[in-house]
């Protein structure tokens, strides 16, 4: 929003990370984040704050507070409206209040009567961004949806001058009620999820069936009504958003008196973590059985690429339960170290993948990071016991790794044959076929 000249301030109790942000650090990794936060800062129209008394005078006011998992599975709405509440004394007749974070269909409709005995009014505009693409993805949106009280153009226009700079570019505006404007984000989560998790579940029967995943996953993206976009089979997904918010989709419409209508993202859940399961059963077969002892190498920490975030990561999930099993875990990753180590300081963290390899029984890729794409299987070669890799992202050049003379398994894909005395392999590189049961 200072990227696009207006003014703005931002509020949090976390006195260290207001500071930090104030000095132009960023708090999280986020490509092209710093760039955009110290530009703002320097040219003054972005500034922050502890104290809710600096909202004072704002036209807009803006709710972006985590609504993270509750233990019952449903959204905890503390933070939200605490944030409210604090705000309620320093608005002012005609002002906007714009809610961005997830929340219960339901929610925007309580808020609102807060809101308006101030005189203020309330609009629900979802953010629909992708961690590592928030910065594209907030000013180049493939669509704007306002949530308004009916009849309340106000609002409407106040969005449509805030956003002017991007909704002259095309993007497509829709203006809804707040339940729609709720349920949107809400429902688009739900839907990639159950994607990710349909072309998971058809992982398990190829890797029996013998058939390969990703041509599978080609053909089905040929047709338009399909498409290609979250037809990767891997370790499928985690982070802040997709896991939390089915659960507590789930868990209002249990509230709504119509759980039965989202009973499938239950298996859309079970799916996603028999992944994990699946590669830790792989390590475990690699190693005749056992993992006691086993030294294992773990490239890749965050949820995904381009993020620091390990918040439900699968990858974090993967690591622990090996530890669980006796297992000396050697971990890598470009910018989620520091995070991961707050949340499982019992791994042996290194500042480089090839050094997470020294000594390793096993190699398994959890994250897809390019760095690993490009990898040297040769070098890579040289530094392990034992050449065997779990790809539990789809992201090797298998062919490649295989010619260093590397047994490749990926998930959905049958499990190759080894040959007699194949493990250990021999330390020099040689070319190997192996061939699918």
């Amino acid at each position: 929003m200072a990227s696009l000249g207006h003014d703005v301030v931002g509020i949090d109790v976390d006195a260290p990370k207001i500071a930090d942000l104030a000095a132009g650090r960023a708090p999280f990794y986020e490509p092209g984040l710093p760039e955009f936060l110290e530009a703002g800062v320097a040219t003054g129209r972005l500034s922050f704050d502890t104290d809710m008394e600096a909202a004072r005078g704002a036209s807009m006011h803006f709710l972006a507070l985590g609504t993270p998992q509750a233990p019952s599975g449903a959204a905890d709405l503390s933070y939200l409206f605490t944030a409210v509440t604090e705000l309620l004394p320093v608005l002012r007749p005609g002002t906007l209040v714009v809610g961005k974070s997830t929340v219960p269909v339901g929610v925007a409709a309580q808020l609102a009567v807060l809101v308006e005995s101030t005189g203020a009014r309330l609009a629900w505009n979802p953010e629909f961004l992708r961690e590592g693409h928030a910065i594209k993805d907030t000013l180049e949106p493939d669509r704007m949806v306002y949530g308004v009280r009916e009849g309340d153009e106000q609002s409407v226009a106040m969005l449509d001058e805030l956003y002017a700079p991007i909704l002259a570019s095309g993007v497509s505006r829709m203006v809804t009620d707040y339940a729609t404007a709720e349920l949107v984000k809400v429902a688009a989560n739900a839907f990639l999820a159950t994607k990710i998790s349909f072309i998971n579940a058809m992982a398990e029967i190829a890797e029996v069936a013998g058939a390969d995943i990703s041509q599978l996953a080609d053909a089905l993206g040929q047709d338009p009504r399909i498409g290609r976009r979250f037809l990767n089979a891997g370790l499928g997904f985690g982070g802040g958003c997709l896991p939390k918010d089915i659960r507590g989709f789930i868990a209002r419409a249990d509230e709504l008196g119509v759980g039965e209508s989202l009973g499938f993202l239950r298996e859309v859940e079970a799916i996603n973590l028999r992944r994990r399961d699946r590669v830790v059963q792989l390590a475990r077969e690699e190693s005749k059985g056992s993992l006691a002892g086993v030294r294992v190498a773990i490239l890749g920490l965050a949820f995904k690429p381009m993020s620091d975030d390990v918040r439900d990561s699968p990858a974090l999930d993967v690591a622990r339960r090996l530890l669980d099993e006796g297992v000396d875990v050697a971990a890598h990753d470009p910018e989620a170290i520091e995070k991961a180590r707050l949340s499982v300081p019992e791994l042996d963290y290194h500042g480089s993948a090839l050094d997470a390899l020294d000594g390793g029984d096993l190699l398994l890729v959890l994250t897809e990071w390019s760095d690993y794409a490009a990898l040297d299987p040769v070098a890579a070669a040289s530094r392990v016991r034992t050449r065997t890799v779990i790809d539990a992202r789809g992201c090797l050049d298998a062919d490649r790794w295989r010619a260093a003379g590397w047994r490749v398994l990926a998930l959905g894909r049958a499990v190759p044959v080894r040959a007699e005395g194949a493990r250990p392999v021999p330390t020099a590189p040689r070319a190997t076929q192996l061939v699918s049961r």
